[in-house]
């Protein structure tokens, strides 16, 4: 473990009518601790988890890529404060400051290219990342490659929906990356998911952004796992009310 809490300053927001400052989620939740090497934060889409995932790594120093271009077209009509958050928040090491990464499937393509572009002099990048190109396969073959080359190394790791272009089998495979990673004693992941396969992890712990404070839930108490299971079970019943 090398992050312990994070705490919310929200006495100190420079405003509350601007996103993400006005979510009540933030104004209300002081603490959220970290007792295991495994964190999921889940809830329904704008509830700020990935917003808190963001901010928790600028804070501790994790560099987050972004596509440039594409950046300023999606921030053009945001609030102002909208990547601020991590200046009002602050992250409890135990100890030990380790390196890590930020992972969103929305822009791994821009880093994947800079690689190939990086590589073209120096092929021997590619070690650190599976040993080939990551544009040269699919999305989901090129996001196993990079998580089993790289999660497999002591560090702090974020994950925002790495889920996203997995098959149900290969988010499998991501679950058992996540287990063996986690069982070395060697990494820390803090991950945004809305996929039920990677929350049955048993190690971890599930942080609920659809309550206010952000609270701890049990697997089974999850709306991912009441729904898959009840659509599974039943599923005329959801399609006749179609």
């Amino acid at each position: 473990m090398y992050i312990k809490n994070i705490a919310i300053h929200s006495e100190r927001f420079p405003a509350q009518d601007d996103y993400p400052f006005n979510l009540e989620i933030f104004e209300k939740t002081k603490n959220i601790a970290l007792t295991r090497p495994v964190t999921f934060f889940i809830g329904e889409n704008g509830t700020g988890k990935s917003t808190l995932l963001q901010a928790v790594a600028k804070r501790c120093g994790i560099h987050i890529w972004r596509d440039d271009e594409g950046y300023i077209r999606r921030v053009q009509h945001r609030s102002p404060y909208a990547e601020q958050l991590y200046r009002y928040i602050q992250v409890e090491w135990s100890g030990e400051r380790v390196k890590g990464s930020y992972f969103d499937a929305e822009i791994f393509r821009y880093f994947a290219e800079c690689l190939d572009a990086w590589a073209k002099p120096n092929p021997a990048l590619f070690q650190y990342y599976g040993g080939e190109s990551l544009v040269s396969r699919s999305h989901g073959q090129r996001h196993i490659q990079y998580f089993g080359a790289t999660y497999c190394k002591k560090g702090l790791y974020f994950l925002d929906e790495p889920e996203n272009a997995l098959s149900p089998r290969k988010q499998i495979d991501l679950l058992k990356i996540l287990k063996t990673a986690a069982e070395t004693g060697q990494v820390q992941f803090l991950a945004v998911t809305h996929s039920p396969i990677l929350l049955s992890l048993p190690e971890a712990t599930i942080f609920s952004f659809d309550e206010i404070p952000v609270k701890e839930t049990a697997y089974e108490d999850t709306d991912y796992f009441r729904l898959y299971k009840d659509f599974l079970n039943d599923r005329d019943k959801y399609l006749r009310a179609l």
